[in-house]
């Protein structure tokens, strides 16, 4: 079973992106998901959030 949240290294890895770069990312949706009355964690993304943003609705690896 795919963990629910991404980390840095996870993002970093998705995007071929600096773990600074991967940061911001995160913290800028999380920004977004607080908006709707979600709770989020520091340094980590929701996985389905993540993908539905980078990607739309493209199939990935571990998506139900």
């Amino acid at each position: 079973m795919e963990k629910m949240f991404m980390k840095v290294d996870e993002v970093m890895e998705a995007l071929e992106v600096s773990e600074s770069y991967a940061y911001k990312l995160i913290r800028k949706l999380n920004k977004e998901l607080e908006k709707t009355g979600c709770v989020v964690i520091p340094g980590r993304i929701d996985r389905k959030f993540f993908y539905e943003h980078f990607y739309g609705t493209q199939a990935y690896k571990g998506r139900d």
